[in-house]
């Protein structure tokens, strides 16, 4: 997998159990932590499909739950006593008993849901993936960023953080169009809430771009400010191209410098788009929180 979380090529292969073995290997070993009994046969193609993604769940639950196979056509009594006339069937064992199940091969979402019911979250879970995606994203590896963040979304395509990274990543691409289709497939925020920081965000981050595109050059903008320092209108174009250009620091700067100026301009413009500025680099973004303190500075 692009995120690099998946089973290493050396995984201990899951213990196949027979009715013999099944009081010892689920019942008794219930009693110490929930065991998984994946009922499959050979010929059942569901049955692949959903094996690898029940494995690396049981994985990810870093040992608290164990996970067995149990081939039904080597060994139908256990199936049939529990009542089982389709396959895939998962059932968890705790303490002796059967506790819990699923029939079918489940999206990976679902099944992780399934397993930490009993066990807690997992290792490997969206908040883990989001946070590599973030971290891929800020090394300049756009592309793993991208990957990890596509993937969450096959899972569950309403992940707002998921949809609010990848289109952030359209936007810094340049492909400010694919952006604003992939948005309009996050889910709408509760009545009386506030979209999800990460949907805020890469809105923020669209409105800006398209805002760039407006602008012009640096080179015109800056020789504008220099000719009249109370060309408030360039330089306040300036700041949003900067923005563009990546130079957060600089874009700041030129707000604030508006706001040092004539803090009403424009019905309060420069503070305005600061506050945008704000949302689209992330709050605690090191730009974002040196203009903050410098904004204090002239405010107060």
């Amino acid at each position: 997998m692009a995120n690099g979380i998946g089973a290493p090529a050396t995984a201990t292969p899951v213990k196949e159990v027979t009715t013999a073995s099944f009081r010892a290997d689920v019942l008794t070993a219930s009693q110490q932590k929930p065991v998984l009994v994946d009922f499959w046969a050979p010929w059942c193609g569901p049955c692949k499909q959903l094996g690898p993604a029940l494995e690396k769940a049981a994985r990810d639950s870093g040992g608290k739950v164990a996970l067995v196979k149990m081939n039904i056509d080597e060994h139908p009594q256990i199936a049939g006593q529990l009542g089982i006339q389709s396959i895939p069937a998962v059932i968890a064992f705790d303490r002796g008993q059967p506790v819990d199940g699923f029939v079918g091969a489940l999206p990976e979402s679902q099944i992780r849901g399934f397993v930490e019911r009993l066990a807690g979250p997992l290792k490997g879970g969206a908040a883990e993936r989001l946070a590599e995606a973030e971290e891929a994203a800020a090394k300049g590896d756009a592309a793993g960023a991208a990957s990890i963040y596509a993937e969450i979304l096959a899972e569950n395509p309403e992940d707002a953080k998921a949809i609010g990274g990848l289109a952030r990543l359209h936007v810094a691409a340049g492909n400010v169009a694919e952006a604003k289709a992939l948005l309009a497939t996050a889910p709408a925020p509760a009545p009386g809430k506030e979209p999800d920081p990460a949907i805020a965000a890469a809105l923020a981050a669209v409105s800006l771009a398209e805002q760039a595109s407006s602008v012009g050059e640096l080179a015109p903008l800056e020789a504008a400010v220099a000719a009249n320092p109370d060309d408030h209108q360039a330089r306040f174009d300036l700041a949003v191209a900067l923005s563009a250009k990546g130079d957060r620091d600089a874009a700041a700067d030129a707000l604030l410098e508006i706001i040092r100026r004539d803090r009403k301009w424009n019905e309060e413009a420069a503070r305005k788009q600061l506050l945008q500025l704000f949302e689209a680099w992330g709050l605690m973004d090191p730009a974002s929180v040196a203009a903050r303190r410098k904004l204090s500075a002239i405010w107060f």
